[in-house]
C-alpha cells in the first residue's frame, strides 16, 4: 500500500500544482489587462476613401439562421458599389435552395451579391474561404459565420483602422443574443467574455500574439495572401493564419468596444463538438507553428505567452488525473493525514479556483456592467469546465497522436428567447460514449462524497460537489438531449 501511495499521491499533487500554474497565468493576464487600460481610439470614416470590401459568409446546412445572417449583412452601411457579398455555400440540404432565392431577391434590390455553391467540400471552411478569395473584388475581406447578426455600422467603425498600412487584421468582440436562454448559454457567455474582454485585450495591448476568431473581423487581402492563404491542415484555420500572419510581421488590431452579436449553441452535444474542435485545433496549431514562434525575433515574453496560449488546452488533459485519482487519494489517506496533506491539496486547488472567480467577475463587469447577477453562476461555470474535461482531453490526445478528424460545424437553430424550444428542429451534433463515462464519473464522485463525510474529510466535500455536478450535468444533458 505504501508503494502505491508513493506513486498516486505525488502524481495527484503534481497535476494540481500544474493546474495551479494555469491559474497563476490567469492572474497575470488580468494584471496585464488592468495595467494597460488605454483604449484604441476611434477613427473617422470617410466614405470617399472607402476601400472595396468583400464580405464572405461561409455556410453549411444552416437553414434556420441564413436568412437572418444575409439580411443583416445586406443592411450594413457602406458606400454603394464598394461592398461585395459572397455567400460561400457548401450545403447539401434545403439551405442551398433558400440561399439561391434570397440571393436573387437581394440582387434585384441592387446588392452586389455572389452565390458560390461547392459540391466538393474539400478543406471545409478554410477551403470555402480560399475559393471565395480567388474571385473576390475586395482589398479588405470581412468574415461572418452563419450565427452572427452584424450591426449596420460595423464597417464605419472597423474599416478606418486599415488606414495604417501595417494593420493586417482587425477583430471585434463577440456579443451574445441568447445569453439568457439557459444555464448552458449563460456559462458559455461568461467563458467567452473572459476570452474576449481580458485575454484578447491583455495580449493585444502588450504586443503579444493574439488571434482572429474565425468571424466578426476584417482581413487585409494582402495579409492573407502574403501569409500563405487559408490552410486546412488544422481544425482552427483562423488561429493558424493569425500566427502565420504575425510571424510575417503584420500587426493586428483588437476593438473590444465594437461588438458583433451572435447565437450561442443551446445543445450540449453541439457545444461539446465545438469545444472539441477548438481544443484539438489549438494543439494542432501549436505543433505546427510553435517551432517557428521560438525561432522568430519576437520578444521572449511574447514567445512564452504564445506557448501558453496555443497549449492551454493541455490543462484539460491534466484535469483528468485528479478526476480519477481523487477517490484513491482519499482512500489512501483514510482520514489519517487530512489535517496536513489534504489541506495542502485544497490550498492548491483553491488557488486555481480563486483565479477563475476573480477573472470572470472582472470580465462580466466589463462586458455587462453587472457582477451580482453573475456570481451565482460561477459554481456552474467551474463545474461545466470540469465536466468538459474528458471531451477536451480526448481532443488534446487526438491532436498529439496526429489523428485526423473532419471539421464539424456547430448547428444553430435561431433560438434567442429564454427557454425557447429547438428539439423538433433538424440538425443534431454527434455524441460519443464519453457521455456514459461522464455519468459514471458522477456516481464515482457521489461515492467519494460519502467516503469523505464518513471519514470527516469535510474540506474535500465542496470540491467533490463541483466534480459531481459537472459530470452529472454534462453527461446527463448530452444523453437526454440526444434522445
Amino acid at each position: 500500500m505504501e508503494n502505491l501511495s508513493s506513486i498516486i499521491v505525488p502524481l495527484y499533487m503534481g497535476s494540481l500544482l500544474l493546474l495551479a500554474l494555469f491559474g497563476i497565468h490567469r492572474y497575470s493576464l488580468l494584471f496585464l489587462y488592468l495595467r494597460n487600460k488605454k483604449p484604441v481610439q476611434d477613427r473617422t470614416f470617410d466614405p470617399r476613401k472607402a476601400p472595396i470590401v468583400t464580405v464572405q459568409l461561409p455556410i453549411y446546412n444552416e437553414r434556420y439562421v441564413v436568412d437572418r445572417l444575409v439580411r443583416s449583412v445586406a443592411a450594413m452601411r457602406y458606400p454603394k458599389g464598394r461592398l461585395e457579398i459572397q455567400i460561400l455555400d457548401d450545403s447539401t440540404d434545403e439551405t442551398a435552395g433558400l440561399l439561391r432565392e434570397l440571393a436573387e431577391e437581394l440582387r434585384a434590390e441592387g446588392h452586389d451579391l455572389i452565390y458560390l455553391h461547392r459540391t466538393d467540400r474539400s478543406g471545409f471552411k478554410a477551403g470555402a474561404l480560399q475559393a471565395g478569395l480567388e474571385v473576390a473584388r475586395g482589398e479588405l475581406i470581412a468574415v461572418f459565420d452563419a450565427d452572427f447578426t452584424p450591426d449596420p455600422g460595423f464597417f464605419e467603425r472597423v474599416v478606418p483602422h486599415f488606414a495604417d498600412s501595417k494593420i493586417g487584421m482587425v477583430q471585434t468582440r463577440w456579443a451574445h443574443i441568447n445569453r439568457d436562454h439557459s444555464m448552458l448559454t449563460r456559462v458559455q457567455s461568461m467563458l467567452l467574455d473572459g476570452h474576449f474582454v481580458i485575454e484578447h485585450t491583455a495580449r493585444f495591448r502588450t504586443g503579444r500574439f493574439f488571434n482572429f476568431n474565425g468571424t466578426a473581423g476584417i482581413w487585409r487581402r494582402e495579409t492573407i495572401e502574403d501569409s500563405g492563404g487559408w490552410q486546412h491542415d488544422t481544425l482552427t484555420e483562423d488561429l493558424d493564419l493569425s500566427y502565420r500572419a504575425q510571424l510575417r510581421g503584420w500587426q493586428f488590431q483588437y476593438l473590444v468596444d465594437v461588438t458583433s452579436p451572435a447565437e450561442l449553441p443551446v445543445e450540449m452535444n453541439a457545444y461539446k463538438s465545438q469545444q472539441h474542435r477548438w481544443a484539438k485545433g489549438s494543439i494542432q496549431t501549436a505543433i505546427k507553428l510553435l517551432p517557428k514562434v521560438w525561432a522568430s525575433r519576437f520578444p521572449f515574453k511574447a514567445k512564452v505567452e504564445a506557448t501558453i496560449h496555443l497549449a492551454s488546452n493541455v490543462a484539460y488533459a491534466l484535469m483528468v488525473i485528479p478526476v480519477f485519482l481523487m477517490l484513491p487519494v482519499l482512500l489512501l489517506q483514510g482520514g489519517r493525514e487530512s489535517s496536513t496533506v489534504l489541506f495542502f491539496y485544497m490550498l492548491v486547488f483553491l488557488a486555481s479556483t480563486l483565479s477563475v472567480i476573480i477573472f470572470y467577475l472582472f470580465a462580466e463587469h466589463r462586458a455587462t456592467g453587472k457582477i451580482l447577477r453573475h456570481i451565482k453562476y460561477l459554481p456552474c461555470l467551474m463545474s461545466v469546465g470540469i465536466g468538459m474535461s474528458l471531451n477536451n482531453a480526448r481532443a488534446v490526445v487526438e491532436a498529439l497522436a496526429r489523428k485526423s478528424t473532419p471539421f464539424l460545424r456547430t448547428p444553430k437553430y435561431n433560438v434567442v428567447e429564454r427557454g425557447a424550444g429547438w428539439k423538433k428542429m433538424s440538425y443534431r451534433a454527434g455524441h460519443s460514449m464519453l457521455s456514459i463515462l461522464e455519468v459514471l464519473l458522477a456516481v464515482y464522485f457521489l461515492v467519494s462524497i460519502y467516503f469523505a463525510i464518513a471519514n470527516k474529510l469535510f474540506l474535500a466535500v465542496p470540491v467533490l460537489l463541483l466534480f459531481l455536478f459537472g459530470f452529472l450535468y454534462v453527461g446527463c444533458l448530452s444523453l437526454w438531449q440526444r434522445s
